[in-house]
């Protein structure tokens, strides 16, 4: 299986959407189990709740972007296992020109996820990590797993956690059991001071605990926002106004495709009261920085 290594040329992108998932793999499995599947695409009334990762490839191709794919490993808290993760890799691997692939490991099997963590990384070509601690079932602010966070600040790559308001389960009796708690910004706020060499990435406006997030991207200067998961139309006020000031360079374009498409999402962002300055950085600009993009990774 061939690594993956960045074929991006960063200078031609207009944007890099932080936020994308791949929840099937090139052998039918999905991300999710039947009935979690069935209830979130009747939440987010999404057009095409599963492209393929090459129809996800064609689709940032022709709007001339790049897209972070990843999908979530929550085996023991599903009883599912997840769609392919090396397959996932090796396909960005094939489209390394729009995709850049990060991986997932179940924080719930110990071990095993710093040992999967480790092969994604460093066999594989993963260049990030993405959880989903209510999907997942755990408190990532819990010294149980502090062993993967020394991991992943080790092998200094950034990880995406979800937060805020969840999609996942909702309008299940008891929400499948998936728990909002977990999904709370302030219990990264301990993963990010303890590890001040991790960079975390909360993802989604953190509704109903923004206040807290955008005091935690303000804090500490390894903790980043992506504004995935929601229209900007529908973005809270003190979002907007954090991305248009202090948080210029610590907010990142992300969609949540195919739950949004790039071309709703961007519509709505034309409309915001935005800086033109802060416009580029949201798009582009800090996923560059944050991601390692520059000139020697990418082509020249």
């Amino acid at each position: 299986m061939a690594r993956y290594e960045l074929g991006l040329d960063v200078a031609k992108l207009d944007a890099i959407d932080m936020h994308v998932h791949v929840e099937i793999d090139g052998h039918g499995h999905c991300s999710l189990p039947d009935d979690l599947n069935e209830a979130s695409s009747k939440y987010f009334k999404a057009e095409d709740r599963h492209p393929t990762l090459e129809k996800i490839a064609d689709t940032y191709r022709s709007l001339n972007m790049a897209a972070v794919v990843f999908t979530v490993d929550a085996r023991t808290a599903l009883k599912h296992e997840p769609n392919s993760i090396e397959d996932l890799i090796a396909g960005a691997a094939e489209h390394s020109d729009v995709l850049i692939p990060f991986g997932s490991v179940d924080p719930r099997t110990g071990e095993e996820a710093i040992a999967r963590a480790k092969h994604q990384a460093l066999e594989l070509g993963a260049r990030g990590f993405k959880f989903h601690p209510s999907l997942q079932g755990f408190d990532p602010s819990s010294e149980e797993f502090y062993p993967l966070w020394e991991t992943l600040a080790e092998l200094g790559l950034p990880a995406v956690f979800h937060t805020g308001q969840n999609g996942m389960g909702a309008g299940l009796p008891g929400g499948h059991g998936i728990k909002l708690k977990y999904s709370n910004p302030l219990l990264l706020d301990d993963v990010a001071a303890d590890f001040p060499g991790l960079t975390v990435i909360m993802a989604h406006p953190s509704v109903p605990w923004q206040d807290e997030a955008i005091s935690i991207a303000t804090h500490k200067s390894n903790v980043f926002i992506d504004l995935s998961g929601w229209s900007p139309k529908y973005f809270p006020q003190s979002l907007v106004r954090a991305a248009n000031s202090m948080l210029a360079e610590k907010v990142l374009f992300g969609t949540d495709f195919p739950l949004i498409t790039p071309a709703k999402w961007l519509g709505a962002f034309a409309d915001l009261p935005l800086k033109d300055e802060v416009r580029p950085k949201i798009l582009k600009d800090n996923a560059v920085k944050l991601l390692g993009l520059g000139a020697a990774e990418g082509k020249r």
